[in-house]
């Protein structure tokens, strides 16, 4: 395993729609692996491929709950319903939050490193990590859909308003 350098904006590999997933492999199994300790090393919860440079339809998702990392591939959302509104950032645009409004409950279907299929239901904040996730894989940045963005280090500078 090995730590990846993550992609900043405005890498351009962020605005691209990433590829599907069609070869599962060692090398695929290699890539996900690589993801899981570069999203932990950077204190994340959740890494999409393209976030490593990579255009390809792979996410890692754990927001440290009993659900633990959940890698998958060619995700899709099947179902959502209900709304919720909350900050998000990234680690490809640092020092950037934003409220961002997002399904409150989804069902993704994907598949695992080696090709079998599952699902995941997922609601509240693992809900909000798989819909940021996915958008990486369709090129959109959370600043795109965010009701307001805003600079963490001024509200830290300011005694964390």
């Amino acid at each position: 395993m090995a730590i990846r350098i993550i992609v900043k904006e405005p890498d351009p590999v962020l605005r691209e729609t990433a590829k599907e997933v069609t070869k599962f492999n060692s090398n695929l199994q290699k890539l996900m692996k690589d993801m899981a300790e570069t999203m932990y090393d950077a204190d994340g919860v959740g890494l999409a491929a393209p976030q490593i440079g990579i255009s390809k339809r792979v996410i890692v998702v754990d927001v440290g709950d009993e659900t633990g990392l959940i890698s998958m591939v060619n995700p899709v959302i099947a179902e959502k319903e209900g709304e919720q509104v909350g900050p998000e950032g990234c680690l490809s645009i640092p020092n950037l939050n934003g409220d961002v409004k997002r399904y409150e409950r989804i069902v993704v279907n994907g598949q695992d490193g080696e090709g079998n299929h599952f699902t995941v239901e997922a609601s509240g904040f693992l809900a909000v990590a798989f819909q940021h996730e996915i958008d990486h894989l369709n090129g959109i940045l959370f600043t795109d859909i965010a009701q307001n963005v805003y600079d963490i280090t001024a509200r830290q500078r300011k005694g964390g308003e």
